[in-house]
């Protein structure tokens, strides 16, 4: 019985496997690096980040196992179908660097290394700007405002004329019943007019509806009452 074993290896040079692997690293290291230096919100994960780095490296090597052969290429992409990714990603903008660790991987296993430097530095330079500069901030902070109230129409009325008195724009989000029906709780999103607080939201509400509970949410920080 004959094995014919068969190195295909000598498609590629031992300095093209070096070089795009080893440039995949570098590149895919300076977007992750990117990716943590201008991170804003509180979900930052590590383990994301390195894979940042593995997903650019493993699309490099998977490039040059695929080369310019067609049925390998739809090999691939066969058995890649059968992957399932149950984690949920967390920010949009993530998406985005897993695109480009991609591309970067895809352009370095098919040995375009001018172009997967250019590209790196390129967007990763745009990325820094838009950081810098705080581009695309919409400066609008917007609050949630719970009141509860007793179950009576006027309540309700007067609640939404210190929410026109206070807010310059507001909208009501549900009405739920609370404590066995015996208090309706109202949940509106409002804008406060400039030089409000949320101190004063309260304190005008608590004042209309008998005693009862008024919360006033901002961004992270919460004005209870």
């Amino acid at each position: 019985m004959n094995f014919d074993f068969q190195d295909l290896s000598g498609t590629f040079t031992t300095f093209d496997i070096v070089v795009s692997l080893a440039l995949s690293f570098v590149l895919s290291s300076v977007i992750a690096w990117v990716y943590r230096y201008t991170h804003k919100n509180v979900s930052y994960s590590q383990s994301y980040v390195q894979t940042l780095v593995l997903v650019g490296m493993v699309i490099a090597l998977i490039m040059l196992v695929v080369g310019s052969n067609i049925a390998r290429a739809f090999a691939l992409v066969g058995a890649l179908s059968v992957v399932r990714f149950r984690n949920a990603i967390k920010e949009t903008r993530d998406v985005g660097f897993i695109f480009l660790v991609m591309a970067i991987g895809m352009t370095t296993g098919t040995r375009f290394y001018v172009l997967a430097i250019a590209a790196t530095v390129a967007i990763c330079l745009v990325l820094l700007i838009m950081n810098k500069f705080n581009w695309f901030t919409l400066d609008v902070q917007r609050q949630v405002v719970k009141v509860q109230v007793p179950p009576e129409p006027a309540y309700t009325s007067t609640v939404e004329d210190i929410l026109i008195k206070h807010c310059s724009e507001y909208e009501l989000v549900s009405t739920e019943s609370v404590r066995a029906g015996a208090l309706v709780e109202l949940y509106y999103t409002a804008q406060l007019k400039k030089g409000t607080s949320s101190n004063d939201l309260i304190a005008a509400l608590s004042a209309v509806n008998a005693g009862q509970r008024v919360s006033v949410l901002t961004g992270y920080d919460q004005t209870d009452l």
